[in-house]
């Protein structure tokens, strides 16, 4: 099995990427808000951790955005909670998908957190412009947060140069698919 993992900056469209390559895809995103919406033994963790922020479950998402942007040290305390959760998530993922012949992990902050599990590494480039149009069309778009969010993140000059492949996306079906043939053609 080939482990593809998707790198980028923020609203670079890592996810996008990941989907259309067609091939069993683990989403961390995806895999954060089930655990807000469905594990009370995170809630009880981050209720513990977080007091002043954290009330209800399931976690509403401003009750995690108050916390990180009440203090820096808030979104450790999240991620430590959260990452131990999603990597048990990982290897359940990879044990399902033992047996074929490519996996896609589309996880944020894959090289932030050591997640070494991959076997190529794919970071998307956008430009910044097209970045922030797409950001700021996000329902929960938020300046602040996304500064404290870019605060834990590795430059994006070190994650491109960890890559193997660099897909241009420039937000268009085509440009994103022949990046995907190109590079199943080089990796099978």
């Amino acid at each position: 099995m080939i482990k593809i993992g998707i790198v980028g900056d923020i609203g670079s469209g890592k996810s996008y990427v990941a989907q259309n390559f067609g091939y069993p895809l683990f989403n961390a995103d995806y895999e954060v808000a089930k655990l807000y919406q469905n594990n009370d033994k995170v809630f009880i963790k981050l209720k513990k951790s977080l007091p002043k922020y954290i009330f209800s479950f399931p976690i509403e998402k401003k009750e995690i955005s108050n916390a990180i942007l009440a203090n820096k040290n808030n979104l450790n305390k999240i991620i430590k909670i959260v990452h131990l959760e999603i990597k048990k998530k990982m290897n359940l993922f990879l044990k399902k998908y033992k047996n074929s012949k490519i996996v896609i992990l589309d996880i944020p902050l894959l090289l932030e957190n050591k997640i070494n599990n991959y076997d190529v590494l794919v970071y998307v480039q956008s430009k910044k412009s097209d970045i922030l149009k797409r950001l700021k069309k996000r329902k929960n778009f938020n300046q602040k947060l996304l500064k404290k969010f870019k605060t834990i993140q590795l430059p994006i000059s070190y994650k491109k140069k960890k890559s193997n492949f660099t897909i241009k996306n420039n937000f268009t079906k085509k440009s994103v698919n022949d990046g995907i043939k190109n590079i199943l053609n080089e990796i099978s």
